[in-house]
């Protein structure tokens, strides 16, 4: 069955190859094999979407300007990955992204499936804390996934989505980012994105993991909430450039893909490395509260299973599951 979404993207690629040629709607129709109504109705809807779309009479159409708006259509076309986001549900305005990929996981969307939208009105990070996800600002996106590994290891899957945003975001001049467990990507030790992974799961088996993003972008200065202002920051603010937002989610996805396959394929090990590589202050003091009970101690990585691992005073090692930490300590 051939969807809207995928005549769609075929017909932008089409385009997209003419370089500035025109081709025919014959053409177009012969190749899509749909009716040249149907390809003036598709072109009418890729101007929607942002594109703008040049109709010559006798000649046929070409694109004069990619679209730069966020939808499920400009995220698809460039999207170079091999079943992530291979599903996309674009929504202008949402309570939270969160919310809208339980309920689709719940009425079978595949897995890979990715929730994006323009802005949350109840976005949230980590024990129902708020997130600020202002309208064209930011990435506030979340993945469902249907992993077949037992329910003990989703955690794992919050590393390794830090991670693949870490790499992005690396590879940019003057973005230096570091990973503050389990879930916060930092630069210059203001938080930039947070991750989000909630689980439905059975006893063994899990029937789909939601994994949620958000990612401060083009905020300036004096847009980030006072409550905030002091330990968040966007990469707008880090770099005084206005970023791509089709770029970096296409980014994020891809490198999201190539670390979950080869978490499957080889395990954690690689992933563990490579998100030590990016640790916030590995190496440094920490205190940290479990209950009535507060320690110091050396933060010297994490575990085989994705734990917190600390180092105390009289040289055992300690895994953290679940603690109020400090991480600053004279």
């Amino acid at each position: 069955m051939v969807t809207i979404e995928s005549t769609r993207s075929k017909l932008i690629k089409l385009l997209a190859d003419a370089k500035e040629s025109y081709i025919s709607g014959q053409q177009l129709s012969e190749q899509l094999h749909i009716s040249r109504t149907a390809i003036w109705k598709h072109m009418k809807e890729l101007e929607k979407d942002g594109y703008v779309i040049e109709a010559k009479p006798k000649t046929g159409y070409r694109i004069k300007h990619f679209s730069e708006n966020v939808s499920a259509n400009t995220l698809k076309w460039g999207l170079n990955t091999s079943w992530l986001g291979k599903e996309i549900i674009h929504k202008s305005t949402v309570s939270s992204t969160q919310l809208v990929a339980h309920e689709a996981a719940r009425t079978n969307a595949a897995h890979g499936t990715v929730i994006i939208a323009d802005e949350q009105s109840s976005g949230r990070g980590r024990m129902d804390r708020v997130w600020h996800s202002k309208k064209g600002k930011g990435i506030w996106m979340s993945v469902i996934l249907r992993p077949e590994i037992p329910p003990y290891m989703a955690p794992q899957l919050t590393l390794m989505t830090a991670t693949a945003i870490a790499d992005v975001l690396d590879q940019y001049d003057g973005i230096n980012p570091k990973i503050k467990w389990p879930n916060d990507i930092l630069i210059e030790n203001k938080k930039v994105a947070g991750i989000l992974t909630e689980m439905q799961a059975e006893q063994d088996r899990i029937q789909y993991v939601v994994i949620g993003m958000g990612l401060n972008v083009n905020q300036a200065d004096n847009e980030l909430p006072d409550a905030i202002h002091y330990r968040a920051t966007s990469l707008r603010k880090e770099t005084a450039n206005e970023w791509q937002i089709i770029t970096l989610v296409q980014q994020i996805l891809q490198a999201m893909e190539a670390q979950y396959d080869t978490f499957l394929k080889r395990g954690f090990s690689e992933i563990k490395t490579k998100w030590e590589s990016y640790g916030f202050r590995i190496g440094e003091k920490i205190s940290y509260h479990q209950g009535r009970e507060n320690k110091q101690a050396i933060f010297s990585g994490i575990a085989a299973d994705g734990a917190l691992l600390v180092e105390l005073a009289n040289g055992n090692k300690e895994k953290i599951y679940s603690a109020e930490i400090d991480w600053f300590v004279e």
